[in-house]
């Protein structure tokens, strides 16, 4: 998302270059949309696993309509996954990443308009046709889940999930642990915050300043956890993205993570996270400067909020 201008202007040399760096280093799921600035970022794509289609697991999301966000940008329009819809845009991604196949193909919000049992039909369709390998989910309540599960498997849940995005732990993670569906943890540095980057909220130059985390007094109260997880960090010999993302990891098995890299130095640092061991004391540490529920605002603006969780 980020190679396609999402925070901010993007760098089509550097962006082609990290994709390749990634899949030399073994990094093989690579995560786009068909709405990623209308088509760009599957066409980026497409470009840089050009004879490397083996060397790939393609996630593509679909069904998230935009229109112009508040500073420029696109912002999220309305959901739409009416089977109709399904079938005509998993041709266009294909066309655009030059592939014949995609390896998980997932709604990128639950629509309210349509029943979850018809849009998984429509992906069980196309999984029968072998367009599709695998059914994902991404952002949906557990509710959801289960009747999606109920139509065909699925495959993986798309979700945000970090230190400061817990809510899935309640409700979510249990059912698709019941139901042995795996965890795409999106956001795992928490759009960068937990990267230790911004000092002050005149650092945020991109659409982030319409997220509540980033503004005011929010800002200055997160920035105070952070500090605690750069000190930890220190301690672990890592840098605090690599604490956040073993974190992440060392949450189970059946958990993988997408930090949105868009350069190639931050693509290195984040990989070498896997390396980054924490034990039982430090998982237990890390928790207590960070309890669930402790970072103030929501993940999202107000007007997004109703998308989630459906």
């Amino acid at each position: 998302m980020g190679m396609s201008g999402a925070y901010g202007p993007s760098d089509e040399r550097e962006a082609m270059a990290t994709l390749e760096r990634a899949l030399e280093l073994g990094h093989n799921f690579i995560d786009t949309a068909d709405y990623y600035n209308v088509g760009h970022n599957e066409l980026l794509i497409g470009r840089a696993i050009q004879g490397k289609r083996d060397k790939a697991f393609l996630s593509v999301k679909t069904g998230q309509l935009v229109t112009a966000g508040p500073n420029g940008g696109m912002a999220p329009g309305p959901v739409h996954t009416h089977p109709d819809y399904l079938r005509h845009a998993v041709f266009y991604s294909l066309r655009r990443l030059g592939t014949d196949y995609i390896d998980l193909y997932t709604p990128a919000r639950v629509d309210p308009d349509i029943p979850i049992e018809e849009t998984i039909g429509a992906l069980a369709d196309l999984v029968q046709k072998g367009v599709i390998r695998y059914i994902g989910l991404s952002e949906a309540s557990a509710e959801s889940i289960r009747k999606a599960a109920a139509v065909h498997p699925v495959t993986a849940l798309q979700i945000e999930y970090s230190l400061w995005s817990r809510d899935i732990e309640a409700e979510v993670l249990p059912t698709i642990r019941a139901l042995g569906i795996g965890l795409v943890a999106y956001a795992p540095l928490s759009r960068g915050f937990l990267s230790g980057e911004f000092q002050k909220p005149e650092d945020i130059k991109d659409s982030r300043v319409n997220m509540p985390r980033f503004q005011g007094e929010n800002f200055y109260r997160n920035l105070e956890l952070v500090n605690k997880v750069k000190a930890m960090a220190g301690e672990k010999g890592c840098t605090p993205a690599q604490l956040a993302i073993a974190w992440v990891l060392a949450q189970g098995e059946d958990v993988i993570t997408i930090p949105g890299s868009k350069r190639i130095g931050h693509l290195e640092e984040n990989i070498a996270a896997a390396q980054v061991q924490l034990s039982g004391a430090d998982l237990a540490s890390i928790v207590a400067i960070m309890p669930a529920g402790v970072v103030s605002g929501t993940r999202y603006p107000e007007r997004f909020l109703g998308a989630l969780n459906r």
